[in-house]
């Protein structure tokens, strides 16, 4: 008998209409983001006129979700970056240098006085003044050595060490620099990650791509310069005791010491001679915040963890009346004589920054330093304009496509046809629901995903639709010839369904970027479309065929 039970009715009708109130949001894009920003604003407790104005947009009974927008259909900044792990590697070895001196010291008798040597950035070099002792000085150095803690690197220690002469070498070995590559990497992408995110920035898509690079595409931002401002800085803060000034660039100084050049422009042209090894830091801040200083300003406030203002108190006690370097990537952003010991474990940056730049320094110095520095192969910004034409372009597509379906499935199935075409509307609307309940990200790939859902869509429709007509020759009555259609059709449309979701799950889990914008519409494309053919156009079948009892039909 040709029936569907109340409760199933009642069931797909509900479905249906919350795919359609959870997709309706997305007419009213611009005033719900707007909504949705103004609601944001208010749970943090940072409210403007505008905010509450913007608040009163939207009914907040109803779904405000969004289906988010990708690069190319908002606009935004692509960036493709390079991690230099060189740098990372010099920044290791020269770590070991307090601990190597110590254990040198220790065999003094057989090697001699020590003195470290300028030489590549991935190698210490260290020469000693009596090298029939360098034996003994290999094996104290080697002592250092640490097992790597990977399951690729058992069996292996960190450390190599070797002895020609009078110099000894130390350099990392290949295990503790595939672990350093994989570590850099997990962290550049997590302190990218928190720096965009701190910006409030919606959807940004950041991806390791290859041994050493990094994609970044972040929707809604001005350009890729002001992208590059905020996560191209490393960043890196480290405290230093300060040895002397010099206005030389060429000035020589000791392995232990750096020449590292002050930002201040009124003080052009100087540079200051500090201890290598840091006192402290920024691995050691909890946090950063831009504030004013004394005179009104811009700066950046910090606070250190509890070792970070043990080790600052520390030095700044044992230092009184002697200046310390605050050096920033490099530069010396300022150098305060010390006054008095600082216990408190916080502290401020003063220079000569503008608003926007102390800010920028608070969100980078807040997410953490960058392991190594970036180098950008690749940068491109995309204008709204742009995006907008793509959402246009998109659009026609879907509604060109969708005209041709409609016309197709009528002239073909005639009454049926236009029951399809009725499940073809609710199965877009059901895909934006979704997109929108899951907070999935639509871009211009993902919206050809939904112009191939469209075509894919009525492809169940034809085969029931085929089948009924075959029943309907054998004479069977059009009650039973619709609903054996249904039942002889259910395997091929599963069947044909499956396959292609699990297609779509691959391409998800083996792509990245506009290959998965094109397996999320696709997956959600496939599970929508099954839905509305075998459920919804059915009970469209039955209700009909319920209200008007045809003694024929013609498929």
């Amino acid at each position: 008998m040709l029936q569907i039970e109340g409760w199933k009715r009642v069931l797909i009708t509900l479905v249906c209409l919350a795919g359609i109130l959870l997709a309706v949001p997305n007419l009213f894009y611009d005033r719900v983001e707007r909504f949705n920003d103004a609601e944001a604003a208010i749970e943090a407790g940072v409210t403007t006129p505008e905010d509450a104005a913007d608040a009163g947009l939207w009914p907040g009974f109803l779904p405000s979700g969004l289906v988010n927008l990708g690069l190319d259909l908002r606009g935004g900044a692509h960036l493709l970056a390079e991690v230099n792990l060189a740098d990372v590697y010099a920044a290791r070895v020269d770590a070991y240098w307090p601990e190597v001196r110590d254990a040198l010291r220790g065999v003094r008798a057989e090697a001699g006085t020590i003195r470290r040597q300028e030489s590549a950035g991935d190698a210490l070099v260290v020469r000693i003044s009596q090298p029939e002792g360098m034996a003994a000085a290999v094996e104290a150095v080697r002592g250092l050595a640490q097992p790597i803690q990977t399951l690729s690197g058992v069996g292996s220690t960190d450390i190599e060490v070797s002895g020609a002469g009078d110099l000894l070498t130390l350099t990392l070995s290949d295990a503790e620099r595939a672990r350093v590559d994989e570590q850099t990497m997990q962290q550049s992408l997590e302190v990218i990650r928190r720096r965009v995110d701190e910006a409030g920035t919606r959807e940004p898509t950041i991806q390791r791509q290859g041994a050493d690079r990094i994609l970044v595409q972040v929707p809604g931002i001005g350009s890729a310069q002001e992208l590059k401002d905020l996560i191209g800085s490393t960043a890196r803060l480290t405290f230093h005791e300060v040895i002397g000034s010099t206005g030389d660039p060429e000035a020589r100084v000791s392995a232990d010491q750096l020449l590292v050049p002050v930002a201040d422009p009124s003080r052009q042209g100087e540079l200051r001679i500090l201890e290598r090894t840091p006192v402290v830091t920024g691995d050691d801040l909890t946090d950063a915040q831009s504030a004013f200083d004394q005179n009104g300003r811009p700066a950046v406030t910090f606070r250190f963890n509890p070792a970070g203002a043990r080790l600052f108190g520390a030095f700044t006690s044992a230092n009184v009346g002697q200046p310390f370097a605050v050096v920033l990537d490099g530069e010396v952003v300022t150098d305060p004589v010390i006054n008095e010991p600082i216990t408190g474990g916080s502290g401020q940056i003063t220079g000569n920054f503008t608003v926007e730049e102390a800010n920028v320094l608070g969100i980078t110095l807040r997410a953490g330093a960058l392991p190594a520095e970036l180098t950008f192969l690749e940068e491109r910004t995309i204008g709204p304009e742009l995006g907008q034409d793509s959402i246009d372009a998109g659009q026609v597509a879907a509604l060109v496509a969708m005209g041709a379906v409609v016309v197709f499935m009528v002239l073909s199935y005639g009454l049926f046809g236009a029951f399809a075409t009725v499940a073809l509307g609710l199965n877009v609307a059901l895909i934006f629901g979704l997109l929108s309940l899951i907070g999935g990200t639509l871009t211009l790939p993902g919206i050809a995903g939904i112009v191939l859902t469209i075509g894919m869509a009525v492809d169940a429709n034809v085969l029931v639709f085929e089948r009924i007509r075959e029943e309907l020759r054998t004479a069977k009555g059009p009650a039973r010839a619709i609903e054996l259609g249904y039942e002889k059709a259910l395997s091929a449309i599963v069947d044909a369904n499956v396959t292609t979701f699990i297609i779509a799950v691959i391409l998800f889990a083996l792509g990245s970027g506009p290959v998965r914008g094109f397996a999320i519409t696709l997956g959600v494309g496939i599970l929508t479309s099954a839905f509305t053919a075998i459920f919804v156009t059915r009970l469209l079948v039955v209700m009909w065929f319920e209200r008007r009892r045809p003694k024929t039909i013609e498929v």
